[in-house]
């Protein structure tokens, strides 16, 4: 999967974590949790979607990889490049 997917599959998991985030102006470096509100349920709903649609698993120790959307992008292309 290209870094774009990988962008728009972390975007669309989190506008359904947080439907009225406005995503649009999220920052690629900016801090998920703190910018879109999410609490540490929505954070963990967000981290099983991305294990689900990507089809690896997601462990907790992993879960300062995901602060950010380009750090997530990252960690989850690099996961999908060692398939």
């Amino acid at each position: 999967m290209k870094p774009e997917d990988m962008d728009r599959l972390i975007r669309t998991a989190l506008r359904e974590v947080a439907p009225d985030a406005d995503l649009a102006q999220l920052g690629a470096d900016a801090d998920l949790r703190e910018a879109l509100g999410l609490d540490s349920l929505d954070f963990l709903r967000v981290v099983e979607l991305l294990s689900q649609r990507t089809g690896h698993r997601i462990d907790e120790e992993d879960y300062p990889r995901l602060a950010t959307i380009t750090s997530a992008t990252t960690f989850l292309s690099d996961r999908a490049a060692v398939r």
